[in-house]
């Protein structure tokens, strides 16, 4: 992944509305959920959902298919997964890790 990339990604998911959108479609599973759904699950208006959804989809964190008349919401789980091994890929790198650290990235892989 690229520094620019992971930036605009993270940039996306910096936004409170947007972490708890993303959060909710990760929590989802496969099979995503509906946009109604979703707008119930976290009472908010639809332009306000539309919005922050155009972000997240703009940064490629989420994508949208359409099933009939409902339009379904998937956390894209490759970027999700590329992102986070952005993050730690050089962890400790230049120094040692405390042992918290490296017991907590044991369990991640």
């Amino acid at each position: 992944m690229k520094l620019d990339d992971a930036a605009a990604r993270l940039e996306a998911l910096g936004n409170p509305t947007r972490l708890k959108i993303y959060r909710t479609l990760v929590r989802a599973g496969e099979e995503g959920m509906a946009v109604g759904r979703l707008q119930e699950r976290l009472d908010i208006a639809a332009s306000t959902l539309s919005h922050h959804l155009k972000a997240l989809i703009g940064v490629g964190l989420v994508t949208q298919t359409r099933e009939g008349t409902t339009l379904i919401c998937n956390a894209s789980y490759d970027e999700m997964h590329g992102l986070i091994d952005y993050m730690v890929a050089e962890c400790c790198v230049d120094g040692s890790c405390p042992p918290a650290i490296v017991s907590k990235f044991k369990k991640v892989a």
